[in-house]
């Protein structure tokens, strides 16, 4: 049910009032009694947002809803707000037609497998613990949690030299990083400031091909950085001063080797590229690899020398601050970064790239699809890892096939230090999916 990344699905079909509700009632009934909720910027979440808070209070949890904010903001203020756990309504970078369910805990991670297993049973057994006539939680409202989020990004950073930095908010949540950077002494432009669920400025999701204005933009003008947010502001991307997007397996390493010395690791998920072992191996540190999704990454924070966790989709974890992924604090971050040390574009020179492809494949039966897969790999390569999906290491690269935790697909991965060797492997890693795939039809 949660996926990777929590409940995520078209509204209407997969995600429903009735879903919400649900989902409200097994929080309640797992204990959590006082919850907080908020939501993106989505037309729909105010409707699941009321399904949430019904089946919250029905159960005996008190609520305190925050409106529309970015889901970092929404998962900082649980602590604050002396909350035991809080709710996002948010199908973060999906389409507008989607809408989503993500849970998270005081620390700012969020809910893990046993956790998310434990709503899941409730939700599939009806098992819930409905309170009497006179013990139905409260429903109050705050204000607040915007503040208390740039109050954290700017205690976060040191920004001795203001730059001028362009925002592309998506029409999304995340207004938190503008305000802040102009508070911080930057000049900041704004793309996409107005926030609307529809995305109608570019989709959600920030890449290179969505970015294309603010490169333009970034590129025309005296711009230092350029960032760019998904729907709710937990990822992060960024384009340089000439308006080059920034690979974000490259910015995984400009953070990661900023963030770590000697002996420290950094977690990163199964699909990290090389050129953040090769980073970090230049200062001492190395990477511990672990599951995709960023509750498996913020989870690895815990360790003691982990001081950093980090995916290539532009999910960002510092853990003094939170093990949320928080876009807003990840952009405070790299403009602190420019300002100390120079053009993003000489920094990212700096990191040695590999050549890596990505790919998804579309598919009916993920599951089915998958198992085949995994076992047509074994039966070709003696090195196989199972952490998540397959990877296999070769001489000169590695590949990992991996189904998806939020759609139908099945993600292909592969690179070499040679691009001869990962056009190899790309071609042979998706020929295992596609084969499997026209052997089932």
């Amino acid at each position: 049910m949660f996926g990777t990344s929590g409940i995520r699905g078209r509204v209407g079909d997969e995600v429903t009032a009735g879903l919400a509700l649900s989902v409200g009632r097994a929080v309640a009934s797992e204990g959590y009694d006082q919850v907080v909720v908020g939501r993106d910027v989505r037309d729909s979440g105010a409707m699941l947002v009321d399904a949430i808070s019904a089946g919250l209070c029905e159960c005996g949890a008190d609520v305190i809803t925050v409106g529309v904010a970015a889901t970092p903001t929404v998962a900082r203020s649980i602590e604050r707000l002396e909350a035991d756990a809080g709710v996002v309504v948010t199908a973060s970078h999906n389409p507008a037609t989607d809408n989503g369910i993500k849970l998270w805990n005081p620390s700012g991670k969020a809910f893990g497998p046993d956790q998310r297993e434990a709503i899941e049973r409730r939700i599939r057994e009806d098992d819930y613990e409905l309170a009497a006539w006179d013990g139905v939680g409260d429903r109050t409202s705050h204000d607040g949690v915007q503040d208390y989020h740039a109050d954290a990004l700017r205690a976060a950073v040191d920004i001795k030299q203001p730059l001028s930095v362009v925002v592309d908010l998506g029409t999304g949540a995340g207004g938190v990083t503008a305000t802040v950077l102009d508070e911080l002494g930057c000049q900041v432009r704004t793309l996409n400031g107005q926030e609307d669920g529809a995305f109608p400025g570019r989709p959600s999701e920030p890449n290179a091909e969505t970015l294309e204005t603010l490169s333009t933009l970034v590129a025309a003008t005296d711009a230092d950085v350029g960032i760019g947010h998904d729907g709710d502001a937990d990822r992060m991307v960024a384009v340089d001063e000439t308006g080059t997007f920034v690979p974000k397996d490259a910015l995984l390493a400009l953070f990661a080797r900023e963030a770590a010395g000697d002996g420290d690791r950094v977690a990163a998920p199964v699909d990290t590229s090389l050129a953040v072992d090769d980073a970090l191996a230049a200062v001492g540190a190395s990477v511990t690899r672990t599951q995709v999704g960023d509750v498996y990454v913020a989870e690895r924070t815990t360790e003691p020398d982990v001081v950093f966790g980090g995916e290539p989709s532009g999910a960002w974890i510092w853990p003094d601050e939170t093990r949320c992924p928080d876009g807003p604090l990840a952009a405070c971050k790299l403009v602190e970064l420019v300002a100390d040390r120079g053009p993003l574009s000489d920094l990212v020179a700096e990191i040695e790239g590999y050549p890596i492809q990505r790919t998804s494949i579309e598919v009916t039966e993920k599951a089915a699809v998958m198992a085949d897969v995994s076992e047509a790999v074994r039966d070709r390569y003696d090195e196989v890892e199972t952490l998540d999906g397959v990877r296999v290491e070769t001489e000169d690269g590695w590949f990992l096939l991996r189904a998806s935790g939020t759609q139908p697909l099945i993600r292909v991965t592969a690179e070499a230090r040679s691009a001869t060797d990962a056009d190899t492997l790309f071609e042979d890693a998706q020929a295992l999916v596609t084969e499997t795939v026209t052997r089932r039809a």
